[in-house]
């Protein structure tokens, strides 16, 4: 994608003035971002995969049993039946991989790396539903889908922000309105992380949140050094040869801990390691359990190909690519594969494509490396082999 050409969605900005003035820094509002939208799954059907047992999903009531009061599901088939008139909100997470209507929207967003996309939250809210005045850590862009919603934006927050006692949302006790905006379908409202937003519900709504992975900082240290102990053998250990004599045999030295940092910096600047912690860890699916393979030989997979089968990606199943020194790697659902840099134009494929069939595959089903690596991944489960 051209990062200079003006896109509807960012409201005629282009991708670069978008990272570099709002990303992360300001909100934008974005009127008609989606022109003529049509909304691609019904209330209805939405409330009917909050029955399953696959997926998660939330009732908000503003006055229930107690204030803000959260149901979570999967939900019998009776719980909307009992509802108020008003005041309430259903969520549904990551209704992109049940609903392909739904991860079609994601198209509009490949202005920014893919792997950084979380997932696509749906809420229905009835008049003056909503989850409270709160904060995200991440970024997101709510795309209102039907009716009308009420979004009022507030304070930068922090985790010294403070909150009302709640058990399970984080609800701002103190909420400080800069602006106030009401969305129609095909509208858009980007938030970046930390901003206080508050939305409300006109009328029966349906709101699109288009979430983003941003792993803290304390994610990040632990999953990598976990990850790292894995390949230091338990030999290696903190080490104070030629150490000078101690005055005080009690006092921990600053060359002590010079020693220290030498040996952090040694293992935490393994550039090849990182790189292949944090693909592993930013394609982690959020339903691994939806991720399961099937096994193929060679001839199998060609033979189905050519009469017409074609290679899709699971719904559940995230990838991505990078270069590890001369080497190329594949990122697939929490794995990683090394592969020659000449298979640089297979692996952008796979990441890119809507569906791998005998045209665009072409030469690589010749290509002993590359139909290998085909067979991993419909092994893996991050690609299913379905009919044309």
């Amino acid at each position: 994608m051209n990062p200079d050409v003006p896109l509807q969605l960012l409201g005629g900005l282009t991708a670069r003035v978008f990272l570099r003035d709002y990303w992360q820094k300001k909100p934008l509002l974005i009127r008609q971002a989606l022109p003529d939208f049509e909304n691609p799954i019904s209330a209805d059907e939405l409330a009917g995969l909050a029955l399953e047992e696959e997926v998660e999903s939330r009732l908000v009531l503003e006055h229930g049993e107690s204030p803000w009061e959260l149901r979570s599901g999967p939900f019998a088939e009776d719980a909307f039946t009992h509802l108020p008139e008003r005041d309430w909100t259903l969520l549904v997470q990551a209704v992109d991989q049940f609903v392909p209507e739904v991860a079609d929207l994601l198209q509009h967003f490949r202005f920014l790396p893919s792997w950084r996309i979380d997932d696509v939250m749906i809420s229905f809210a009835t008049p003056g539903g909503g989850v409270g005045p709160h904060f995200d850590n991440y970024d997101v862009f709510l795309l209102q889908g039907q009716g009308s919603r009420r979004w009022r934006i507030g304070q930068m927050c922090d985790a010294d922000s403070p909150l009302l006692e709640h058990a399970d949302l984080r609800i701002l006790q103190h909420f400080e309105q800069t602006d106030e905006w009401v969305l129609e379908p095909g509208d858009m409202l980007y938030l970046p992380p930390r901003l206080a937003h508050y939305g409300t519900a006109e009328d029966d709504c349906m709101t699109y949140s288009v979430g983003f992975r941003a792993p803290s900082a304390a994610e990040v240290l632990t999953h990598f050094t976990d990850f790292l102990g894995q390949f230091l053998p338990d030999e290696e250990r903190y080490s104070d040869a030629d150490a000078a004599p101690s005055s005080d045999p009690h006092q921990i030295q600053r060359d002590s801990l010079d020693r220290l940092k030498a040996l952090l910096a040694e293992h935490m600047g393994d550039e090849r390691l990182l790189m292949t912690w944090f693909g592993q860890f930013m394609t982690e699916p959020r339903y691994p359990e939806r991720i399961a393979g099937t096994e193929l030989d060679q001839d199998q997979l060609l033979a189905s190909l050519h009469d017409g089968a074609v290679l899709i990606r699971n719904p559940s199943a995230r990838l991505a690519w990078s270069e590890v020194g001369a080497d190329l790697v594949l990122f697939a659902s929490g794995q990683s594969r090394l592969l020659s840099a000449s298979l640089r134009d297979l692996l952008k494929l796979i990441c890119a494509a809507d569906a791998l069939h005998a045209d665009n595959l072409g030469p690589w089903l010749a290509n002993d490396e590359g139909l290998n690596l085909l067979l991993e991944l419909i092994k893996q489960g991050s690609l299913e082999c379905a009919d044309e």
